[in-house]
């Protein structure tokens, strides 16, 4: 299992070849010459003046916002709960994620997650991005049905920050113990086979979920139970790490811990406010639900760590604004603020119970609590969606009915998926490090580097 990344790569590669093979013939059905016109949802080219520069404006800061989530902020809040000897890597396993995703979002993940296909994955009319276009000459610019007011390369950039950040999350659930190449070939493979369906599912007009009617408004399933339960089979499949329940693992830096906890409270605002797509009224509520369910949240996780651990924490009340953040994501365009404190009080209790209580039963040593707190936190905020969907704010009702089927699909889906991809990595080349490599750490065993 130690031999190089390229040792078997012709499996992995025809792993990639089979599928398009597939998936090619009804493609090829959809573009062949003279059949039916192009289905709905494409993207089209307006004049460029029907463009909102309001809404584009704020779609480019809510974009940087969400970058900021994942660059600096998820490295920080992970390397500071990890070992001394393991922050490096943390860091360039979330710093390569983010320049990985973003190569294979513009191979083929924009097109699968958002053209127009099946109810099951999207079509091939965006690989390459040739769909996004821009024409000074002729005042010309591409948008997409979903974002209709802004260029199609802002939407493009906004849905690309949340692939980065997605996968990026699951990073805490193995924590301290993958190799550097096998995390990469499980993230190409997983953003490929597992994001962008999901989110095709959810999010695309015609996915199979958004046609039953399913609320996220922002990633509680697409992103938060999605990263949830990849992160707890990985951290099935890859065993705990060597000591884990024996001695403290404590962390390294829980100073890092608290500025990177920040700088997802603040990116969080262009996670959920440019979900709106738009620089209106229902953006300025999501941010308002966002702020209180991230601040009640906090309060009720220390709280609850206060009563039964008889002091509060910094790494609880870091811990428990990033619950109420991933509880209010489906909720923040369908509730008022009132709903939003509420959301965000039960998340932190729940997701600290997520942390200790249920890891404590689980027994998977999901080492920074990727499960407890995005897969619990995006839970409860998709069945509490369901349940406090205010029509006047989202236009929409709720049903925790189908919230909970939407909640199931995921799970099954992405837990099923993640542990054939995690499966097949092993298989191939190894996914755990050798057990010298992990006492080293990986910064030196994957890197070469430490933190003197």
């Amino acid at each position: 299992m130690g031999q190089a990344v390229w040792g078997r790569w012709p499996q992995v590669a025809g792993l990639g070849v089979g599928v398009l093979s597939c998936v090619a013939p009804v493609w090829a059905a959809d573009t062949a010459p003279g059949t039916a016109t192009p289905p709905p949802g494409l993207p089209t080219m307006l004049a460029a003046q029907q463009i909102s520069a309001g809404d584009t404006a704020w779609m480019i800061t809510a974009t940087a916002l969400v970058l900021l989530m994942t660059l600096p902020g998820l490295a920080l809040f992970y390397a500071g709960m990890v070992r001394k000897k393991n922050i490096l890597g943390t860091m360039a396993q979330v710093l390569a994620i983010s320049a990985l995703i973003t190569v294979i979002w513009f191979v083929a993940g924009y097109s699968l997650a958002f053209m127009p296909g099946s109810p099951w994955i999207g079509g091939p009319q965006s690989i390459w991005l040739t769909t996004i276009g821009f024409d000074k000459v002729q005042n010309l610019v591409s948008v997409h049905p979903l974002a209709p007011t802004v260029p199609e390369a802002v939407f493009c950039m906004f849905q690309l920050s949340f692939a980065v950040i997605t996968p990026a999350l699951i990073v805490g659930a193995f924590a301290e113990r993958m190799r550097f190449s096998a995390l990469l070939w499980f993230m190409a493979l997983w953003a490929v086979l597992v994001y962008a369906p999901v989110a095709h599912w959810v999010w695309a007009s015609d996915g199979w979920l958004a046609q039953r009617g399913a609320l996220d408004f922002a990633g509680g399933t697409v992103v938060h139970i999605n990263a949830g339960i990849a992160g707890l089979a990985a951290a099935f499949i890859l065993g705990p790490r060597r000591g884990y329940g024996q001695v403290a693992l404590m962390p390294s830096n829980l100073g890092y811990t608290m500025a990177g906890a920040c700088l997802l409270w603040v990116g969080w605002m262009g996670f959920n406010g440019g979900s709106a797509a738009a620089a209106d009224g229902r953006a300025g509520m999501a941010i308002l639900a966002t702020q209180l369910a991230a601040a009640a949240a906090a309060l009720s996780w220390m709280l609850a760590e206060w009563l039964v651990r008889k002091t509060p924490t910094l790494l609880g009340l870091s811990s428990g604004a990033v619950a109420g953040l991933v509880a209010i994501t489906p909720a923040s365009g369908f509730v008022g603020p009132a709903s939003a404190v509420l959301i965000g009080a039960v998340a932190g209790v729940g997701c600290y119970w997520g942390a200790t209580g249920l890891k404590r039963l689980l027994g998977a040593d999901d080492s920074l609590d990727v499960f407890g707190v995005h897969g619990v936190g995006g839970i409860l905020g998709a069945l509490l969606t369901g349940w406090l969907a205010d029509p006047k704010i989202g236009g929409v009702e709720g049903s925790v009915a189908t919230q909970g089927l939407a909640v199931l699909a995921t799970l099954v889906y992405s837990g099923v998926a993640t542990s054939l991809i995690l499966w097949l990595v092993h298989w191939v080349i190894g996914l755990r490090v050798a057990e010298k490599q992990e006492q080293d750490g990986l910064d030196l065993s994957q890197h070469g580097e430490r933190v003197e």
